[in-house]
Parts: C-alpha cells; sequence; structure tokens
C-alpha cells in the first residue's frame, strides 16, 4: 500500500463530476502520450542502426587493413617486376656480348658464360617471387573488394532504416501533436487543484494519477477497494474527489462504478 500523504487540502478536494471524469480522458491521453515517448525510444529501426554502426565500424577497420595490404604488395610486386628487369637486362647485355664475339679471353668468356647461367637461375627464381606476391595480392585485391561490397551494402541498408526511422518518428511525432492539442482542450476547464493533484500523482505513480471505479476495482492499481471504503463512496457527495486507500491515486466514479 501506498502511503497517503496528509494534507486537509486533498481530503476536502471538491470538484463537478463532470470535470471528474474528464480527468479519465486526461489520463487516457496522457498513457497515450507515454507509450508513444516509449515507442519513440524503442523503434527497432534505432537498434537496427546501431547493430549497422557497429558491424560498419568493423568492416572499416578490416577494409583498411585489406587496403594496407593491397598497398604494400603493390610495393613489393613492382619491386619484383624491377629486380626482374634488372637482372634481365644484365643477362641480355652479357648474351649480346657473347654472341657478338666482343670477348676474346677464354677465361673471361667462360666465366660470362656461366654469369648468365647464373642470371637464367635468377630470373627464374626471382619470377617465381614475383608470382607468389602476385597472387597475395590478387587474394587481397578480392579480398578488398568483398569488403568494399560489404560496406556498400550496409551503407544502403543504414539509408533505409534511416528513411523508416525517420518516417515511422514523424508519424509518432504527429500524432503526439494531435494529442497534446486533444490534452489542452481537456485541461482548459478542469479545476487548477485538480489538475495540480493529479499531475504531482502522475509525476509520483508510474504515469497514473487518476483511475475509474470500476465494478468495485481501482482502475489505477486494478485493485479492490475494500467494503467498508466503498460503503463510505456511496455515500459522499458527487463532487467530493475521492482517492484510493491502496495506491493514492484519484479514483473517479462512473456509472459502472459497482456502487
Amino acid at each position: 500500500m501506498v502511503a497517503r500523504t496528509p494534507c486537509c487540502e486533498e481530503h476536502t478536494l471538491k470538484a463537478d463530476p463532470f470535470a471528474q471524469l474528464t480527468l479519465l480522458d486526461v489520463q487516457r491521453v496522457d498513457a497515450a502520450l507515454d507509450q508513444l515517448a516509449h515507442r519513440s525510444r524503442a523503434l527497432p529501426e534505432q537498434a537496427a542502426l546501431a547493430a549497422l554502426a557497429e558491424r560498419r565500424t568493423d568492416v572499416a577497420a578490416r577494409h583498411g587493413q585489406a587496403q594496407t595490404e593491397v598497398d604494400d604488395l603493390g610495393r613489393e610486386q613492382r619491386k619484383a617486376d624491377a629486380d626482374v628487369e634488372q637482372v634481365k637486362a644484365r643477362r641480355q647485355r652479357n648474351r649480346e656480348r657473347i654472341d657478338a664475339g666482343l670477348v676474346g679471353d677464354p677465361k673471361q668468356l667462360q666465366a660470362m658464360q656461366h654469369e648468365v647461367e647464373s642470371l637464367d637461375r635468377r630470373i627464374s627464381d626471382l619470377e617465381d617471387e614475383e608470382l607468389a606476391v602476385m597472387e597475395r595480392l590478387e587474394d587481397e585485391q578480392n579480398r578488398l573488394e568483398a569488403l568494399a561490397g560489404e560496406l556498400a551494402k550496409i551503407e544502403a541498408d543504414s539509408a533505409l532504416q534511416l528513411r523508416t526511422r525517420d518516417d515511422a518518428a514523424s508519424a509518432i511525432s504527429g500524432h503526439e501533436t494531435e494529442l497534446r492539442a486533444e490534452r489542452e482542450l481537456l485541461v482548459a476547464d478542469l479545476p487548477a487543484d485538480l489538475l495540480k493533484l493529479y499531475d504531482r500523482l502522475r509525476e509520483q505513480l508510474g504515469g497514473i494519477g487518476a483511475g475509474a471505479l470500476h465494478q468495485g476495482r481501482c482502475e489505477g492499481c486494478r485493485l479492490d477497494v475494500g467494503a467498508a471504503d466503498l460503503a463510505r463512496m456511496a455515500t459522499a457527495p458527487s463532487d467530493e474527489v475521492l482517492r484510493c486507500e491502496q495506491c493514492n491515486r484519484i479514483l473517479v466514479r462512473t456509472p459502472e462504478s459497482g456502487i
């Protein structure tokens, strides 16, 4: 049970029965506004956008790593190409000298022929290394392309979720505007002390400041009102603002109150 705050003004508060019934409409509108606020905070598109942002961060990091690897391998391939071309150029010069008969010394000729053979083997080794680099580069380029495609897909999904979220938020905002306008009309003629009490109770009691007395039950806390309290309420003046002894909320009598 929620302890009631002793206040003579609350115990003796009076309000026209129609004003009390209007308070139930105000509570209905306020509950709808609270639901809309919750929906606005918990839009599934917002959660999807957060998940996509987290995924984008991960994929972007891997894309950056792949780009660095492609750049490094590109430089490595260009160096391997240059090394092969340099050795081939030396071998070509030696062959041209040998073929042109420019090396007359037999020992020098033999040494040059051995060097050509060594250069052949060196070129073969360098070309193998170059091929290995090219294969690694191709793999990394494929990975980079796949990651770029994944990033593009994330961006497209994010744009779609953003549009959907904005549409949903706009619809909620429009509904909120309508409800706030309705609330303004409802509270315009309510007694200030009744509205002040209702607003304070709503703030204290989880958004519900008033409930109907329906078939002997408080619709604010969903608990049955005791027989003695019901008997007292049955004889209370129609303009007396009743309070639930269980939850302390304003209790509004209706034709379905059961008293």
